[in-house]
């Protein structure tokens, strides 16, 4: 799994001028997961279900 920052570099991911990350294989928006027990929270396209890790 990798990270938002990653994906967006590699072009698996991209941000609109919102903010909002987006997955380029699907052009859907991104679903956010915030688990409290964790540091990341992951962030997953609901098309194709590939997961990212965002940290902070």
């Amino acid at each position: 799994m990798k990270t938002t920052r990653k994906g967006l570099r590699d072009g698996e991911l991209e941000k609109d001028t919102y903010g909002r990350l987006s997955c380029t294989d699907c052009g859907e928006a991104l679903k956010k997961t915030n688990d409290p027990d964790e540091v990341f929270s992951l962030r997953t396209c609901p098309e194709c279900a590939t997961e990212w890790k965002e940290l902070g």
